[in-house]
């Protein structure tokens, strides 16, 4: 599992390990039953205090994310993936609302906003073609 820290993020390091994460099972990056690293070896590789990722372990956990197996450390819970979609899935209409309110705000007009939009869905989505 790679994380990656963003130290100029607005966001807390915890909040920043709980997201990718997610997002890894969502992506199935990470399956449910799979272990992830200790508190300790993950912070060694992201160089973080082990209290920040005791803290987003402990955060997955009560968010169903993370379970703790007898002997074996934390693993992905079987029920995750249906979760972490549907968060994900959240957070991304989040991040495009406050987008599209900026965009509003800025006095741009609606064609002009759904050229942006689709102008850059085709960058990252390929359109699928139709057999």
């Amino acid at each position: 599992m790679l994380i990656v820290i963003e130290t100029n993020s607005e966001l807390p390091i915890y909040e920043q390990i709980v997201r990718q994460v997610k997002f890894a099972v969502a992506t199935g990056s990470l399956r449910p039953g799979d272990r992830v690293d200790s508190v300790r070896d993950l912070a060694k590789k992201i160089v973080v205090n082990p209290n920040t990722v005791a803290r987003a372990y402990r955060d997955l956990q009560e968010d169903g994310v993370l379970e703790t197996v007898r002997g074996q450390g934390l693993k992905v819970c079987s029920r995750a993936l249906r979760r972490c979609l549907a968060e994900r899935k959240s957070l991304i209409r989040e991040r495009l609302q406050e987008v599209l309110r900026e965009a509003a705000q800025s006095n741009l007009s609606r064609e002009e906003i759904e050229a942006i939009v689709e102008e850059e869905l085709n960058r990252y989505v390929p359109v699928e073609e139709v057999p």
